[in-house]
């Protein structure tokens, strides 16, 4: 069965990250606010993080490591720590990556593309239900930027992500920087790939910069780094076009973090492409 909307407020949001959780604490009322769950101890919460939930705003634990897409099993440990995750911050919902990150005990240190094949949709599908059957709340998933696609894919990423979300009743974290990435490095049309995603199945959306790669002129790098290109606002402002309602959205940002008034213009013209008021100061 399908899962029901994440109840996210309406509005824009913000990756927590240490190194401005005092610009989130002191400058900002996000909508809401995503937190590694890796990054955190369910038992000892960063204190920024537990402010925030003083302060009524959502935390949403979103998973790197699960490696849903590995041959092997989910580990029940990692498991146990996002729901443990999802617990201590009250979360009205948790997210992870169509990625993996293990394969044979080895470490990769990247997320990783799931071959778009049928019997790597039964493999994620069940580790996808594994982890479903240990969480209180729903889990939204988050198709990656890749760099390359395996050469034996059946399905489209369109396709094969309708499908997961149809066989796994998951809800869909959309990152609309990634479908960018994605497109373009695929020489495909963003706006044309965008139209096939199951867009009434989104939780909320991830909104992120980057640049073309340094090393290969004309392939896009999704880096969390750089600010947010026109051309991803342009996307999110179709896919508000596209759904009934405006979605919740929030900036991704991974480092380099600019001065506080940059990256509160970056919220705002978020806020502006997703139809939302701007970010609460």
């Amino acid at each position: 069965m399908a899962e029901t909307a994440a109840p996210l407020p309406a509005g824009v949001g913000i990756g927590w990250r240490p190194e401005i959780a005092g610009w989130v604490a002191g400058r900002i009322a996000p909508a809401f606010c995503e937190v590694i769950a890796e990054s955190i101890a369910p038992a000892a919460t960063p204190r920024g993080v537990a402010e925030l939930r003083e302060r009524g705003i959502p935390v949403v634990p979103h998973g790197v490591r699960l490696s849903l897409g590995s041959t092997e099993p989910v580990e029940a440990r990692r498991v146990a720590h996002l729901a443990a995750c999802a617990a201590a911050v009250q979360a009205p919902l948790v997210s992870e990556h169509i990625a993996f990150v293990r394969a044979g005990g080895r470490e990769v240190g990247h997320l990783l593309p799931v071959p778009r094949t049928r019997e790597a949709l039964d493999v994620l599908a069940g580790n996808i239900r594994r982890t479903q059957a240990e969480l209180d709340v729903p889990l939204a998933l988050e198709p990656i930027a890749a760099l390359f696609d395996w050469p034996d894919n059946e399905y489209t990423e369109p396709d094969f992500l309708t499908d997961l979300l149809e066989r796994t009743g998951a809800l869909l974290l959309l990152d609309v920087a990634n479908v960018y990435a994605n497109a373009v490095n695929r020489g495909q049309d963003p706006e044309a790939v965008l139209d096939r995603f199951p867009l009434d199945r989104v939780a909320y959306v991830h909104v992120g910069g980057g640049a073309e790669h340094p090393d290969d002129p004309g392939l896009y790098h999704d880096t969390h780094t750089h600010p947010v290109p026109s051309a991803v606002l342009g996307l999110v402002e179709l896919l508000v076009e596209r759904t009934a309602a405006a979605p919740p959205v929030m900036l991704e940002r991974d480092g380099r973090y600019p001065p506080a008034a940059e990256l509160e213009a970056e919220l705002d013209a978020i806020a502006v492409a997703a139809g939302h008021l701007a970010v609460v100061r």
